[in-house]
């Protein structure tokens, strides 16, 4: 079975002060390496002062693009441990800039690791995650006799109507997980002795709340 496809539900920003610095973790929704570039320098403008602007990305359905920066902080204290935060939560066209203002007080290695970790998965906790599911539509043309019985089945099996035609007959467009569309299908003939007519339109991503199994 494959893994689902998870993102953040909205881009956020999440702020811890630990021994008097700063961390601001910065997350945001991105569908190329570009658009996560231009984000970094978007949050590095903002945060001129700011000691260090610190960043890990995670692009592509496979994850083909992974980077990571430290920007200044101790080799693999800062990068790494933002993009693991990332990789733990399964993320998937995902940026997150950590920003630091120096609070005068050294964290020293291990300090500075929890910290960009803690950070970064706090504000992973504080957007929420969807999971983005590809669907199909179904259009189904139907009697108006059997309209209503339709209805009830498509009801029953909690499937979203996306659109409904009224002519000679009725043409119910629904949506379908692509997964479930074959079962669908077959289930829809067999309940409804073959008098529908069943064809396969257009396909969407459509997006849920994911909680994660504790």
């Amino acid at each position: 079975m494959n893994e689902p496809f998870l993102t953040i539900a909205k881009d956020t920003a999440f702020e811890l002060v630990i021994k008097k610095s700063r961390f601001i973790c910065s997350l945001k929704r991105v569908n190329s390496e570009t658009a996560a570039q231009e984000f970094i320098k978007e949050i590095q403008a903002q945060n001129k002062k700011a000691n260090h602007n610190c960043f890990a990305y995670m692009i592509g359905d496979n994850d083909q693009v992974q980077r990571e920066s430290d920007n200044g902080e101790p080799s693999g204290t800062a990068g790494v441990p933002i993009l693991e935060s990332l990789q733990l939560a399964k993320l998937h066209n995902v940026v997150a800039v950590v920003t630091r203002y120096f609070g005068g007080i050294k964290l020293g290695a291990g300090g500075l690791i929890r910290a960009y970790s803690n950070v970064t998965t706090k504000a992973i906790h504080q957007a929420g995650l969807v999971q983005r599911i590809q669907q199909a539509t179904l259009n189904i043309t139907v009697s108006y006799r059997q309209h209503d019985p339709l209805l009830y089945y498509l009801k029953e099996k909690q499937l979203e109507i996306a659109n409904e035609q009224y002519g000679a007959n009725v043409i119910t467009s629904v949506f379908v997980d692509t997964d479930q569309v074959k079962t669908t299908i077959q289930d829809l003939t067999n309940r409804f002795n073959d008098q529908l007519e069943i064809s396969e339109g257009e396909k969407r991503f459509n997006e849920l709340p994911f909680e994660s199994q504790k």
